[in-house]
Formats: C-alpha cells, structure tokens, sequence
C-alpha cells in the first residue's frame, strides 16, 4: 500500500512569542508533585489530572479523529480528538499541551514562523522530533525555537471542559480548544504568511493506530453502526460541531467558542439505568441538575460489557446552546437525581 504522504501545518503570525501560562497553570506546576505523593484516603475519588484536547477543523468543515492503541492505558481503541495529560516539564499553558499532544499524535503541527524566509523543518526531522518529544529526549518548546517557530496558542479557542466523574480510577480535568486550518494555504511549499500541509498519520502505535480527517456527521453515523466508538465527550462536541458548521461553518463555530458554550464545564452525574440497559449521564443545566423543568441535558449511554467502554450514545438535548445555555456557579445546583 502506497504511504499516505503527511501533513503540517504551519500559520505565520509574525513575531509573537508564547502566552505567558495562566495563574491556575502554575498552581498545577507546584502541586503536581504533592498531588502524587501525598496518602489518599481509601475512599477519596481520584484526583482529576489536568489534560488538554484539540478539535482541528479543516476547509471542508472535517474535523481531525485519531484511533487509539487497543492496548493504550487509556481510551483503549477509541476515536478521540488529540490530546494528552499537562506535562509541567514540557507545557507552559494547557494550549501547548493540546498543540504539543496533536504533533505527537498525529504529526500536524500548528506553528507560526517567527522569522521570514526560514525553511520549514524537513518529514524526516518532524517524524524524529515528534518521536523525541513523546519520549521526553527532547523538549517541544526547543524542537520550536531550534526551527524558528512559535506554537500558535492564539489560533485556539476554548470549547468547553469536561471532568470525569467518580468513581472512575483515571480521572481527567480536559480542556477542549478548537482552531482552524487556513482554507488558502498551498499544497506544497512554505513562506511567511503561508501554510505548508501535510495529511495527518499515526505515531507509529505508541498511541494511535491511525488519524483522519472526516465530517462530524459521519463520525456520528459511524458510530451508530457501531464501527467506530466514542467516549460521551466527543460525541457531545462531534454532535455540536455537526450542527454549527452545516448551518454556519467556522463563523458559527467561532460564536460558540466566544460564548457561554466555550466556557461550561460539564461533570457528568450518572442516574439510574433504564429498561433498556442505558445509564444516564445528566449534564449541568439539565431538569435533574437544577435546571428549569422539562430542560434536557443528558446522553443515554449503553456500555459494552466486555470493554466497560460506551458501546452506544444517544445525546438529549432540547434548547439553544447559542441563546438558551446557562453556566451556574459551581456547587450552585440542586440535585434531582
């Protein structure tokens, strides 16, 4: 089979350096390490671990899916969006953690040049340096600097955070972000002001099995035949984004990161499984939560019962995230459950 050739995309945005990491980054940094070794009691839930997601959408309104490992520790064989733990060592700000994790998966790397005329760094270097910087030889923020390059922070944008619940062993406080690709770079070269692509691969199974750009909708579809499977978060945001880019595209996408929707935290609650064997997880702002009566806000989730992982998904959710969404003030809600 012939090798599909890869893809990275560089976004020249002039001399800009790194955003400074914000005040709860450096928070994390100092207590990351008490976190690990202070005792826990036996019936303390996990601790949530900081990580970061990025959702890339290209021109043709398809977003960027990677396959997990079947062996990976976690997500074992699912589609996600690409992404990874805040590592202290290595990120300055959770918007580096999510672009850093991206180039590690699945070799796109979104990057401003910081000076005109450089030559971008070369497939063979780009595969060497993200198999360096997933092994820790080598760390991102000097791969950039060494290639005159500054990671483009500014290109994402917050689209919302979710927290696993307990009683799950392997807890994540995720931060997802969405950017766009550019619609008028070229297939081939790189200059200042200009975009050089490369299609998406795998990392050779360290963590992914495979990566691919496709059309939220028919992510969706597939997962309703079963083909592919997905945790309740990317099959939120899929199902949003499905909605938002056929109905506005990027402006529309745009608006939504700026609003309420890019700044909810969602902490799924389980409920009672029903008849037919789904749990409900109820999300903020639904009647169960506090919300106002007949509001719903949940998926019904059907587990495989080998795996534990969802098998199937079914979002219920019945007003406007763009004019009906309210974020309460955390430990603001009463419970219905």
């Amino acid at each position: 089979m012939q090798r599909t050739k890869r893809c990275t995309v560089f976004r020249a945005l002039g001399r800009q350096r790194m955003f400074a990491a914000p005040p709860r980054v450096a928070l994390y940094k100092l207590s990351l390490r008490a976190m690990s070794t202070a005792p826990k009691p036996a019936n303390e839930p996990a601790r949530p671990r900081p990580s970061a997601s990025l959702i890339v959408v290209n021109a043709d309104n398809e977003v960027l899916l990677v396959h997990r490992n079947p062996n990976a520790t976690s997500f074992a064989g699912m589609h996600v969006f690409p992404g990874g733990n805040f590592d202290a060592a290595q990120d300055d700000s959770y918007q580096l953690t999510a672009i850093r994790e991206t180039f590690e998966e699945a070799g796109v790397l979104l990057a401003s040049g910081t000076s005109t005329g450089a030559a971008p760094p070369s497939d063979a270097t780009l595969d060497a340096a993200r198999a360096a910087v997933h092994a820790n030889r080598t760390r991102f923020a000097d791969f950039l600097r060494q290639h005159g390059l500054a990671a483009d922070t500014r290109a994402l944008l917050p689209f919302t955070e979710w927290i696993t619940p307990p009683p799950a062993p392997r807890r994540f406080h995720t931060r997802f972000y969405v950017a766009f690709l550019p619609a008028d770079a070229p297939a081939h070269g790189f200059a200042a002001g200009a975009a050089q692509h490369r299609l998406p691969t795998p990392d050779g199974g360290q963590e992914v099995v495979a990566a691919r750009f496709v059309r939220p909708r028919v992510a969706l579809a597939e997962h309703a035949a079963r083909r592919i499977a997905l945790m309740p978060p990317q099959h939120y945001l899929l199902s949003t984004l499905a909605d938002a880019l056929e109905r506005g595209g990027a402006a529309r996408v745009r608006a939504l990161a700026a609003g309420a929707f890019g700044r909810m935290v969602v902490e799924p609650r389980a409920g009672r499984r029903d008849a037919e064997g789904r749990t409900p997880l109820v999300f903020e702002g639904d009647e169960a939560r506090g919300g106002p009566e007949g509001r719903l806000h949940r998926a019904l989730v059907r587990l495989s019962p080998e795996t534990k992982l969802p098998m199937d998904i079914v979002l219920l959710r019945n007003f406007d995230v763009f004019t009906e969404l309210e974020v309460p003030a955390k430990g603001a809600e009463p419970s219905k459950l």
